[in-house]
Formats: structure tokens, sequence, C-alpha cells
């Protein structure tokens, strides 16, 4: 029996409204190989405007994950929110798996929209995409905000997949658990399972082949270095991927690279520190600070 009412549906509606307000509009790319992507674009690209493309991490589409920060940003910037293969809107026939392939299809898609140059900002999965296209595009690519882009610290794949692809309520609770310093404990179960419903069940084998190629023979040493200014922002208390990656990428990408840790934070910055994670892109993307006489910038605690 279809169900009457199901609060994420609803919500979705909502962000998708808001979207709308703000001033984005939906559309969908026919890649023309089997890939069609959706993104949210500017309703009137402003050319005096930089373009700015926000990137998600894996759970819900784009629109859940970036509400919080399209108002104050698209009156600085053209923004572009797409979902990537196989989450919203977009899927594809093709057979890989990659975020390499992510990286491209994006590209691709941004290409047909008239835009070749571009800020980068990715959160978590989302984060190793737009790592990848600051490799593969270097002259499309001015500046790139990384937010924890590290490797899978879990005993192995199945693991992963099984709390970043929650199927049962109380694997939503263990991701929120990781995912957050101070996770909620009152979400009712029927609330989870609508979620479950709504959101965690489209494309799941592609999205766990996504996750399986994400950690596959992953070496932060193999990881090609990029030389765009970029801004590396990790939770204190990150639990999906340790404190201690981050200075490792830190120190793998060198002086063009600045560390923010935001103290009292989770993996999941977006939503537990929107405003103090909008006051590091302001600060970054808007009011970037000038060279410090060529030397690498130090990493910082914030509150």
């Amino acid at each position: 029996m279809a169900k009457c009412c199901s609060f994420t549906a609803t919500r979705d509606w909502c962000f998708r409204l808001s979207f709308s307000n703000a001033g984005l509009r939906s559309t969908t790319s026919d890649l023309g190989d089997g890939t069609v992507m959706h993104c949210w674009i500017p309703k009137a690209r402003k050319e005096k405007k930089p373009n700015l493309l926000l990137i998600h991490g894996m759970g819900a589409n784009a629109m859940w994950q970036w509400a919080d920060f399209i108002r104050p940003l698209i009156a600085r910037f053209n923004v572009y929110v797409p979902d990537l293969v196989f989450f919203g809107d977009s899927y594809t026939t093709r057979p890989e798996r990659s975020e390499s392939f992510q990286a491209q299809c994006v590209m691709r898609m941004m290409e047909g929209h008239g835009v070749s140059r571009m800020n980068v900002v990715g959160i978590s999965y989302g984060g190793f995409v737009a790592y990848r296209i600051a490799e593969q595009f270097p002259a499309a690519v001015e500046r790139l905000k990384d937010m924890e882009a590290g490797m899978f610290q879990v005993s192995s794949v199945e693991d992963a997949a099984s709390i970043l692809l929650p199927q049962t309520p109380e694997k939503v609770r263990e991701l929120m658990r990781i995912s957050f310093a101070k996770p909620i404990n009152t979400m009712p179960t029927c609330f989870l399972n609508d979620f479950i419903d709504v959101m965690c069940t489209e494309h799941l084998q592609e999205r766990r082949e996504l996750i399986m190629a994400l950690y596959k023979d992953r070496k932060l040493s193999n990881l090609p270095k990029i030389t765009q200014p970029t801004l590396i922002i990790w939770g204190e208390l990150d639990r999906v991927f340790p404190l201690e990656l981050a200075h490792r990428l830190k120190r793998h990408i060198g002086e063009n690279a600045e560390l923010v840790i935001i103290k009292n934070a989770g993996h999941a910055i977006n939503a537990e520190k929107p405003k103090e994670l909008y006051k590091y892109l302001k600060s970054f993307l808007i009011d970037p600070l000038p060279p410090q006489n060529g030397k690498s910038s130090n990493s910082k605690k914030t509150d």
C-alpha cells in the first residue's frame, strides 16, 4: 500500500522550492554515451560573477547537503549543484564507477552549460571527485575547497558500504553516531524507514560499486598532487575519516594547501556546523588572503 504522507518526500519538495526561489533551475544533460546528469544551474547566469561548483557526498541528493549554503553563495557566484551519477536524477548505463569517471561526467556537463573556469567545493565523497577534477582539468579549476577527502579506515569495503548506504533504522543511527559529534538520538523509527525508502534504495548496487571502486587499492602515496590553492576542512572528531588523514593530505599537497580543523565537529560538518563552514567558504573563495611570501599555510583549529 502506498504511503499517504512521506516526511522525506515533503522535505525534498521543500528543498526544490527553496532552490528555485533562490534563483536556480533544474536541468538534465544527456552526455550521449548512456549518461544523464542532473544539475541545478543559474536561471540567469551573470558573466561578471565567478562560477562555483558544489559537489555532494554519499547519502541523499545534492539538495539535502547544500540547502543551507545556496542563498548566501548565489549572491556572489554563478552556482552549479549537480547530482553525481547514481544520485538524484543522474545515472549511466556505462560500467565505470571510479571518482575519475564522476569527475569527467561533471566536467562534460559543465562544458555543456558553457562553463570552462570555476571554483570547486566537495564534501566527503564529493571531495574525492573534486580532487580528481582539479587533477584532470587543472586549467578549469581556480580554487579547490576539499572537505574530508581522505581514505576509508574500516576493516572492509562491506563495512563501509553498510554504514554509508544504510538499509535499516539501526544502520542510519550508526551512521549518525559516527558522522556527528553530537548525534540526534530521538529520531523515530518510522521517520528513518521513510528516509531509507525515499533516499537509500534507488541504485543501491551501483552505489555499492562506487564505494568499492573508491576503496580498491587506495593509497595516499598514489594520489596525484594538485597545484591549485586548496583549503582542506576537517572535523576534529571525525570518525569516518580520522583527523590524521587530514594532516597527511595537507603534507601530500604541500604549500598550496591550508588545513582548517573545526573543533567539536564530526564528519558531517555541513549539517553540524553550517555557519562556521560558510565562514570559511567566504574567507577562502570570496575574501582570499594575500600570499604569505610563498610559505606553507599553518594548520589551525577553530571553535
